[in-house]
């Protein structure tokens, strides 16, 4: 566990949980890795706390070094034949140790994740979920994660509820691995810094160089979703965008260049990744595409849309502009200066006539503002068609996209001499 000026009760309540939820004779060692706290009682309390626990060793970096050191540092102190990551916010239940160490027991090259619960950040309350209510990890291109339904092809590959899932990716803050393996995998990427990227980093290693990803419905913890991240960088450095193109360049083959379209593949400097391709030819890892077509081929391909990039209307400098996270879902659709970035302001549009971003379609009633939602590729509210004069109508509707004065984006009758129904997007080249 790594923690950084974590609460004194939440601590406490993830370390003891751990050891009254554990069979003894699983558990050899709780490794604490202080990521250059501050906090008085993170200091010398907390030491005489935990040696009279007997079981946890606490290691204290000399400087703020984010998760993905500190996790390493932990990893290199671990003695144990099986290296489980935990958050520092977390509960265990009873028995979710046994089912992970079973499935590892059984194949060294599988990486097991819990169910992860959700804990309430204010009440603290621990809020289960039921056993249907299971998710499996995926990505977009924007090299983010997000959680999936199980897809109809695990449902019918498994043999029970209870049976592991395969899940393309992981959230990456609780998983158990064989101490070998994640020493054969190369660990983490130490190139990459503080936080971000490093979950699908290994996610991608371990399905691209032999191993299996799986979530075990039997093994369930608790964990307290933070409202922000707690870490932080230097004012213009973006450390996520230079640890993801990191991992793009490493593991995404040409796929890589969907990532970059994001940006107007505006490249920084990410470092020098020579070893970590050596790594990937010395383990004889398959393609990216193979991951694509065997582990996740649910997942939208940006090179099948017909049309890329940001939506331009002729009469002014504007774009349309929205936010496609499903926290934002069922908000209207902005219309705003273009800034030739991509991020808000890069669209595609899929041959079924979705305007889509990752997983979020634009999405129109007929009776009030377009919004996104989630692409249900049952066409209707979310078919569009761009023509060739520049207009783009609604099918159900048959109205067209529209650039009000006031500075949104509404839906009218299609006029190909109203020069605000008119817009520039690129073809895909």
């Amino acid at each position: 566990m790594c923690f950084h000026n974590e609460a004194w009760s939440v601590l406490l309540r993830s370390v003891h949980s751990v050891i009254d939820r554990s069979d003894p004779k699983l558990l050899k060692e709780i490794i604490l890795v202080d990521d250059f706290s501050d906090m008085s009682h993170l200091g010398e309390q907390l030491q005489n706390y935990m040696d009279k626990l007997n079981i946890v060793q606490i290691i204290r970096m000399k400087k703020r070094e984010g998760l993905i050191r500190s996790r390493l540092a932990g990893a290199k102190a671990a003695s144990g034949d099986v290296l489980t990551f935990l958050d520092s916010h977390i509960e265990c239940t009873e028995g979710w140790l046994e089912p992970l160490l079973d499935e590892i027991h059984q194949n060294s090259t599988v990486v097991v994740t819990p169910v992860i619960d959700g804990i309430q950040d204010t009440t603290l309350e621990y809020q289960g979920k039921n056993e249907n209510d299971v998710y499996v990890g995926g990505f977009d291109w924007n090299l983010q994660f997000n959680w999936h339904e199980i897809p109809e092809r695990e449902r019918k590959r498994r043999l029970d509820k209870v049976s592991p899932i395969y899940s393309p990716t992981m959230a990456g803050g609780l998983f158990s691995i064989c101490r070998k393996y994640f020493i054969e995998l190369g660990t983490y990427d130490a190139g990459m810094e503080i936080w971000g990227g490093e979950n699908l980093e290994l996610s991608f290693k371990v399905w691209m160089c032999g191993g299996t990803l799986e979530i075990i419905p039997c093994s369930r913890v608790g964990h307290i979703f933070r409202r922000r991240s707690p870490y932080i960088w230097k004012e213009g450095e973006n450390v996520v965008e230079k640890n993801s193109m990191r991992l793009a360049e490493v593991w995404m083959d040409e796929y890589k260049n969907f990532y970059y379209e994001r940006f107007n593949r505006q490249l920084g400097n990410y470092g020098d990744i020579s070893l970590r391709i050596k790594l990937r030819e010395r383990l004889k890892c398959k393609s990216f595409d193979w991951y694509l077509t065997n582990i996740f081929p649910e997942l939208f391909i940006p090179g099948q849309a017909t049309h890329t990039g940001e939506v331009r209307n002729k009469a002014n400098n504007y774009c349309i502009d929205g936010l496609s996270n499903y926290l934002y879902y069922d908000q209207p659709i902005g219309f705003l200066p273009c800034h030739g970035l991509g991020e808000n302001q890069y669209w595609l549009m899929s041959k079924k006539g979705e305007i889509r971003r990752d997983e979020a379609c634009l999405d129109y009633d007929g009776s009030g503002k377009v919004k996104t939602y989630l692409c249900h590729n049952l066409e209707g509210n979310q078919k569009w068609v761009y023509k060739e004069s520049g207009l783009i109508e609604h099918s159900v509707s048959q109205s067209c996209m529209e650039g009000s004065d006031a500075g949104e984006l509404v839906m009218n009758i299609c006029d190909v001499n109203n020069i605000r129904q008119l817009w520039l997007w690129p073809q895909r080249k």
